[in-house]
């Protein structure tokens, strides 16, 4: 820029073009709209099932046909995408639910795809919620260490990833952290027909206390131990740069950082290092703390939650995934 060309600065006042909300909406540089949302929902085996969790207030656990009036109303309300969840009726040593034809995710996904056909189906791919012991992928017989074997749990990934596609997903999107998870991935989907079937990696995933009542919400809480093996060091950086690059040349479409505001720095950098479509995940401490302070009168709940969106629309995120997509939606509308 030539700055010489610039009027002096005296003449500079910003304040010229805050003066009315056409105005401002003019000159915005960052826009949050419905469009970048993204609704998990929590998805159970039965019929007219909407179980609340208590952490998180207005999230329930839903039967498919009630995910499917969960979904109808999101999508009403202008939230162009869901991220499925499973919590399957029984658990094992192998995550046989994960990736079983008629397993909950599956079923949820068949009847989305026929009730909301332009509704985007996300699905998360991991196997915390469907292994007996939480974690997520195959533990070592007898082991009670917390480690996970890597090259075994990528073979079943691939196979509920390929399952998800299938039955009607749109997207998938694996959060599990093992090493070439993303290539894995990839290579079942292109055998299996699906080539086209984008991933969005979670790629810089953070071994978090926000994530605590997302415990509750997906049943997935470790019965030993923790994922700080295969999740993230929240004091690292780099690394998460690192992981992005990994997760990008094994050929991950989009990528994602989780959680969200307490990681905006990441974020950003993710963004300007990659120019890669990226999301960010508002998890549910995040949802959970807006909504206790909320209710005890110490914050504006509606005000909070547009700015933290806002903010992660700036530090760079093309999409954010978050519990209160339909409650942003719905306001951004009363606003426009």
């Amino acid at each position: 820029m030539n700055h010489e060309l610039l009027p002096p600065f005296p003449l500079s006042r910003p304040r010229r073009l805050r003066q009315s909300p056409a105005l401002r909406r003019l000159v915005r540089e960052n826009p949050a709209g419905a469009g970048q949302l993204i609704l998990p929902l929590f998805v159970r085996a039965g019929r007219r099932q909407r179980l609340p969790i208590d952490a998180m207030p207005g999230v329930c656990q839903l039967s498919p046909d009630e995910a499917v009036k969960e979904a109808t109303q999101a999508y009403t309300a202008g939230v162009p995408a869901v991220l499925l969840f499973g919590i399957p009726e029984r658990k094992d040593d192998r995550a046989s639910g994960a990736y079983a034809a008629h397993g909950v995710v599956q079923q949820a996904l068949r009847l989305l795809k026929q009730e909301l056909p332009d509704l985007l189906l996300a699905t998360d791919v991991c196997l915390c919620e469907y292994m007996r012991h939480g974690h997520c992928g195959i533990i070592r017989p007898g082991s009670r260490d917390a480690r996970v074997l890597n090259d075994p749990t990528l073979k079943l990934l691939a196979r509920t990833a390929a399952s998800h596609a299938e039955a009607g997903a749109d997207l998938v999107a694996p959060s599990d952290m093992m090493d070439g998870r993303v290539a894995a991935i990839r290579a079942a989907l292109d055998r299996a027909g699906f080539a086209d079937t984008p991933i969005m990696a979670y790629a810089a995933k953070f071994a978090s206390a926000f994530y605590g009542p997302f415990r509750e919400a997906a049943e997935s809480a470790p019965q030993f131990g923790d994922r700080r093996g295969y999740q993230m060091d929240p004091a690292n950086a780099l690394e998460a740069l690192r992981e992005v690059a990994l997760d990008i040349r094994e050929g991950a479409d989009l990528v994602m950082v989780k959680p969200a505001l307490a990681y905006l720095d990441i974020l950003h950098r993710v963004k300007s290092t990659f120019g890669y479509p990226t999301a960010a995940y508002a998890v549910s401490g995040e949802f959970a703390m807006i909504k206790a302070a909320a209710a005890r009168g110490w914050i504006d709940e509606r005000a909070i939650t547009l700015e933290s969106y806002l903010a992660l629309r700036r530090a760079g995120a093309d999409m954010v995934i978050t519990y209160a997509a339909k409650e942003i939606a719905r306001w951004l509308q009363e606003a426009s």
